[in-house]
């Protein structure tokens, strides 16, 4: 059996189109429609039913993919990382959100960057999760770190940690809010707040105000800023309240240039997941980068 055909059928069963899988692969539609029914016509038997969006793999897809995917990962293990020791510096390409990979995992990667034959180089994108995802699923990054869980067989999602957030104000604005008021009329309280987020849709503030006041923010952004610490920097210099990661305020808070306006009993979580394409973690650069990330992902939570 050519293994080129299932190097196609694995990509395509976990891409669970062939128009992904043609781009992951750097061939046209066609070309792995063809080599797809090539390989059908070879077994005698249907791999894939085709459907308006992408394809579902049949019970033999299933069962084939299962078996020969994990040789065909150990194969590119092998091209990838070549058979001599003393092979070039690997490049590991990184995607995420700004503030969080600048922040936390560029740091704790850094570590592994060193000289010592077992590094790698380092690339950092930034962008939104869907951008994340999408450059993975292409094949530009090798990791993504993600606040939304990708579905299908394509990528393999595992949670990294959980960031806790803190609606917060310069102390001139904290000063204004009656504590009891704010138990008893919860969001109303903060109404005539000026406002500081990431976006006009106010992502930040809507999920907090859903998750601890169960209502709606009334307020519209005062200054939107598409960086959660240039909203940092703006709620330090009084610009209004800004819902944030506690990692990326702890230290305006020991310090108290800003103050929390809140102190619910169940702070409104986000999960963050560390994403790879499935199969990549054969791939030695790829699983110790992913391994060091948990390792201080459980030191983050």
């Amino acid at each position: 059996m050519d293994l080129a055909l299932l190097r196609t059928f694995v990509t395509v069963h976990r891409a669970g189109s062939f128009t992904r899988a043609a781009a992951l692969l750097g061939l046209s539609q066609p070309a792995v429609t063809s080599q797809i029914r090539t390989l059908e016509r070879q077994l005698g038997k249907p791999l894939f039913l085709r459907q308006a969006r992408g394809v579902t793999p049949t019970t033999i897809g299933d069962e084939l993919a299962h078996k020969a995917a994990p040789h065909l990962d150990a194969l590119v293990e092998i091209a990838e990382s070549g058979l001599d020791d003393d092979s070039s510096l690997r490049t590991l390409h990184l995607a995420g959100p700004p503030e969080f990979t600048a922040e936390r995992a560029l740091p704790a990667l850094t570590e592994l960057t060193g000289d010592d034959g077992q590094g790698f180089a380092l690339r950092a994108s930034f962008g939104t999760a869907e951008e994340a995802l999408e450059g993975l699923a292409s094949g530009h990054h090798d990791l993504a770190i993600s606040t939304a869980r990708p579905r299908g067989a394509l990528l393999t999602a595992t949670p990294l940690c959980d960031e806790e957030h803190v609606l917060v104000a310069a102390p001139r604005w904290t000063e204004r809010i009656d504590a009891e008021a704010l138990r008893l009329k919860g969001a109303q309280a903060l109404e005539n707040l000026p406002v500081v987020e990431v976006h006009e849709s106010l992502p930040f503030v809507s999920r907090y105000w859903a998750s601890v006041f169960d209502s709606r923010p009334a307020a519209s952004g005062t200054v939107i800023v598409p960086d959660l610490r240039a909203v940092l920097a703006c709620a330090i210099a009084g610009a209004g309240l800004a819902v944030l990661p506690r990692y990326l305020c702890a230290a305006a808070l020991d310090n108290g240039t800003v103050a929390p306006l809140n102190d619910p009993v169940v702070p409104p979580l986000r999960t963050y997941f560390l994403v790879v394409r499935t199969g990549t973690l054969a791939m030695p650069h790829i699983a110790r980068a992913h391994e060091w990330l948990l390792r201080a992902g459980a030191a983050w939570c």
